[in-house]
């Protein structure tokens, strides 16, 4: 209801489980797929997985919906491909808000909340996180491990600049140019190769 009644934004589609949630997003073609984590049938990660290997589906995006003190396995669902997360309690401002910031292209990562989370659930390792090779940073510039660093933290391309002392055109192209290196499809990926690697320390 709420974003049938917002100009601009209409619901295409609503799956009841996790494998219905992907044949959607072939059917409709959406913009952006709000996904729960926790469905029957198939799971919300490996939904989003599944959504964002496909070529078909390359601009589709995924907004995942998280209770955040529990679903520690958000940083799974970030890595599967997913551009940013919501808390199941968000106002419905913020809600519409984030529905057009992901739709957008852009990744929905606040500094408080996402770096919060992602340090808490890369803190103690796991078998799975073990076994996976860490992201080569080697061929970034010295100033896009800067950026990097930032983006991590949850910056802005504003903000950014304004603590780089660059132009915004200039952070934002730093940004685009770190995506294209290490083969990440948007920033929620790029902060989760700036803590796999290292280069962020989690809790810091």
């Amino acid at each position: 209801m709420l974003i049938d009644a917002t100009p601009g934004m209409s619901v295409v589609g609503q799956a009841g489980t996790g494998r219905e949630a992907v044949q959607l997003a072939h059917t409709t073609r959406a913009d952006l797929v709000v996904m729960d984590i926790r469905m029957p049938d198939l799971d919300g990660i490996e939904a989003t997985r599944r959504i964002a290997a496909e070529e078909d589906l390359a601009g589709v995006r995924v907004l995942v919906l998280t209770t955040y003190d529990t679903d520690e396995h958000v940083v799974e669902a970030l890595r599967a491909g997913a551009s940013g997360f919501l808390v199941k309690d968000t106002r419905p401002a913020d809600l519409l808000d984030a529905v057009r910031t992901v739709a957008a292209g852009e990744a929905l990562l606040s500094p408080g909340p996402t770096a919060r989370l992602i340090a808490r659930a890369l803190r103690v390792p796991d078998a799975l996180a073990e076994a996976r090779p860490r992201p080569a940073l080697d061929r970034l510039s010295d100033r896009e491990r800067q950026v990097l660093t930032l983006v991590a933290r949850g910056l802005s391309n504003v903000e950014i600049a304004d603590a780089l002392a660059l132009s915004p055109l200039t952070a934002k192209t730093h940004v685009s140019r770190i995506m294209g290196k290490l083969a990440a499809r948007d920033r929620a990926q790029l902060v989760i190769v700036a803590y796999e690697s290292g280069l962020v320390a989690p809790g810091r």
